[in-house]
């Protein structure tokens, strides 16, 4: 049975198994050469190859620096436990992959002597523009009447677009009690107004009867719990009310 390595206690325990590996590939390896953690030279191909026991913005600062001199620059750190943190990690690598740097794992894991793993090599990077969400970001902008969350808060409900618009529709139905999709949508309600309701995201809202819905009890405490939201949506209401009165027969 393979014997099980030890997690490195030093940075200096990276440098041999990387050592062996560039050597395995015929480059001439040092250590520690105007403050390169590791220089490679093969003909005129020179790789510096900064270390660290995990990724940190230290690292980052070190390897870019290191860009002033070959842009053949590597960080290698040890392999990360994701453990459930795969969208954190995939993050990292596109940081790095945006930065044109390489990344170097070594794995410590069960193997009998440390592996080393180039994950990509240093490329000029082209960032790519995703026109989808692109248009999804102006749409949001666009739908939210106004600035309702705090920028850096964790926990507390976002008031997306939709949730404004599903809080619109808990208004309505608290001030004038069981209605249908369509007169609630005369109110301002807007186009999505049935699949709201029937979805029934937040649990806010109850069918009555067959196209009547009426405000759950939370959905009450909602509606009760946002006063001045509140007060803003009734006051958009009252205006469509008022302008609904005054269409001739």
């Amino acid at each position: 049975m393979p014997k099980r390595a030890h997690a490195p206690s030093r940075e200096t325990d990276l440098y041999e198994p990387i050592r062996d590996y560039l050597m395995a590939q015929g480059y001439t390896v040092r250590s520690e050469v105007h403050h390169c953690d590791v220089t490679a030279s093969k003909g005129d191909d020179l790789i510096v190859i900064e270390l660290k026991r995990q990724f940190g913005v230290d690292l980052l600062i070190q390897a870019t620096a290191r860009q002033r001199i070959t842009d053949s620059v590597y960080v290698a750190f040890p392999k990360p436990a994701i453990n459930g943190r795969g969208r954190h990690w995939r993050g990292v690598q596109r940081l790095i992959r945006q930065l044109e740097l390489g990344l170097i794992l070594v794995d410590f894991g069960n193997a009998s002597e440390p592996k080393v793993n180039v994950v990509y090599h240093p490329l000029p990077y082209r960032r790519r523009k995703r026109s989808k969400s692109r248009r999804a970001v102006i749409q949001e902008i666009a739908a939210r009447s106004g600035d309702y969350n705090r920028a850096g808060s964790h926990g507390a409900p976002l008031m997306t677009a939709y949730r404004e618009n599903a809080f619109l529709i808990a208004c309505c139905l608290d001030r004038f009690g069981p209605t249908a999709p369509r007169q609630l949508r005369a109110l301002g309600a807007g186009a999505k107004t049935l699949s709201i309701l029937y979805n029934n995201v937040y649990g806010w809202f109850e069918r009555v009867d067959r196209g009547v819905y009426s405000l759950s009890a939370q959905g009450r405490e909602e509606v009760r719990a946002r006063p001045e939201l509140a007060e803003r949506v009734l006051k958009r209401i009252d205006v469509k009310t008022a302008e609904a009165e005054k269409q001739p027969f």
